[in-house]
């Protein structure tokens, strides 16, 4: 696929023929030569449990006749090459970027090491890298063993306002089992992060799919993960009458849909999609006005319920993609990586390809390479998150608006 850019600077592509050593050299050294570029500088490589027990192999073969010199990526139920989701049947999808003035660094986190690091500089010691020298990261992690949450709380100290999108690999979770990769290991543990540096940073999408309903709050008492006051009053009652004042085809639509928006800077005078973190709501007690949420929220936090559902999502995603378009200006994009909640896709849209599809009718042509994630990470106002039932897009371009063409104001 062609990037929105003069030559072609980004390609990606899926392979369906199983192990096939010969077979995958050809299509990759294929792959590599639709490559306008005089190189490639970073490959994102995504394979499907098919593949696991050759992972090492094929990323062998990847590299040597992709010839790529830095490889990243994990393993996923389902894939994502341009604008095509396959939610099953496809083996590998690779994308190869030639990003201008770019360097890349990649690090294998141990889940020993994770355990061992446990403040902001001791990250930055870790990975050699302080905040001024990185526009972005690649994160994909395996999600057994980490804590994603305390991690992210570490790691966005170390590295403020740099944004980091990714996912947590999905495969064979009967065992227990997926896969991360970093140039040619294979790690069933752990988190792959990449550093993109130099002359190209990340625009990144992040879509929840919810809107917001009634209307916001401020909430007056919390503990731990329950929201016992909104507005002076039960938080169970404020849910009950936000519901009951939506009109009747709200009310159908929000039925099992209902989730919790966290404003992020709740000194904005007005809130939008995009401006919360959603959080599952996990149940009401009506005798003590008590509501469980999958977050730990406090005291004085602006608080306003969210509807997801598919027409809610495809909205969203819509708009978000919209506003990035007009953020670009006239940045080139080289391509990027798109991961995708398992829960998405045609179990929600009804249809396949709808995210990938849309990325592509907004922003395309664009290579973009990716894979059905179990949590998506990006970020939300400037601070990185894990999410649910989130489309999380990061787009390679250039930090800086080509001489004579600003960017928007």
């Amino acid at each position: 696929m062609l990037g929105r850019m003069q030559g072609r600077h980004g390609v990606s592509g899926v392979w369906k023929g199983g192990w096939n050593e010969a077979g995958l050299a050809r299509w990759a050294a294929s792959l590599r030569r639709q490559l306008d570029a005089p190189g490639v500088t970073l490959g994102l490589a995504f394979l499907g449990p098919s593949l696991f027990a050759h992972a090492e192999e094929v990323l062998e073969v990847l590299r040597v006749h992709g010839r790529i010199p830095r490889l990243a990526g994990c393993s996923g139920v389902g894939l994502v090459s341009g604008g095509d989701e396959f939610e099953q049947g496809a083996d590998l999808v690779l994308g190869l970027h030639h990003l201008p003035g770019a360097s890349v660094t990649g690090l294998h986190l141990s889940r020993e090491t994770i355990e061992a690091t446990d403040d902001a500089p001791s990250w930055v010691r870790r990975t050699g890298l302080g905040p001024e020298q990185v526009n972005g990261w690649l994160v994909f992690a395996s999600p057994f063993d980490l804590n994603g949450e305390a991690w992210l709380r570490q790691w966005n100290e170390a590295y403020p306002g740099i944004p980091a999108v990714g996912g947590l690999a999905s495969g064979d979770f009967r065992a227990e089992r997926c896969q991360v990769y970093l140039d040619g290991g294979v790690h069933e543990h752990g988190v792959v992060v990449v550093a993109i540096r130099g002359e190209i940073g990340l625009e990144t999408v992040v879509s929840q799919g919810c809107t917001p309903i009634g209307q916001s709050w401020t909430i007056t008492r919390a503990e731990r993960n329950f929201i016992l006051g909104i507005g002076n009053r039960p938080a169970y009652s404020v849910l009950m009458e936000t519901f009951e004042g939506l009109s009747e085809e709200e009310r159908r639509r929000s039925q099992n849909n209902l989730f919790v928006g966290l404003a992020i800077d709740e000194y904005r005078e007005e809130l939008h999609c995009g401006d919360f973190l959603v959080r599952n709501l996990l149940g009401g007690d009506p005798k003590n006005g008590a509501l469980a949420v999958g977050a730990f929220p406090r005291a004085g936090q602006t608080l306003q319920f969210q509807r997801r559902d598919s027409e809610t999502a495809a909205a969203e995603l819509s708009a978000l993609l919209a506003r990035a378009r007009t953020r670009l200006g006239h940045r080139p994009v080289y391509g990027g990586c798109l991961v995708v909640c398992n829960g998405r896709g045609e179990k929600l849209f009804g249809s396949p390809n709808h995210d990938a599809g849309l990325v592509q009718e907004q922003l395309g042509p664009v290579a973009v390479s990716g894979f059905f994630g179990h949590g998506e990470l990006g970020p939300v106002a400037r601070r990185n998150f894990l999410h649910g039932y989130t489309a999380a897009l990061g787009l390679f371009v250039p930090k800086t608006a080509p001489a004579g063409k600003p960017d928007p104001a």
